[in-house]
């Protein structure tokens, strides 16, 4: 994942920032408690495609 775009990315509901996990291969948003996954090198940006955080993800945030 390119991360110049992370620079630009924002989550779709909290318009905040989004952190890389390179692992999961997701970003996650630490104010809607979501993980946008990425597929292809491409972050799929959709609520609905999204998946709520476990209590130990969101840890990891904080």
């Amino acid at each position: 994942m390119d991360t110049r775009l992370l620079d630009v990315l924002v989550c779709p509901v909290t318009k905040t920032s989004l952190t890389y996990k390179e692992q999961a291969q997701e970003l996650w948003c630490r104010g809607s408690g979501l993980a946008y996954p990425i597929r292809d090198q491409m972050p799929v940006m959709l609520e609905d495609q999204a998946r709520v955080l476990t209590a130990q993800e969101k840890a990891e945030l904080d």
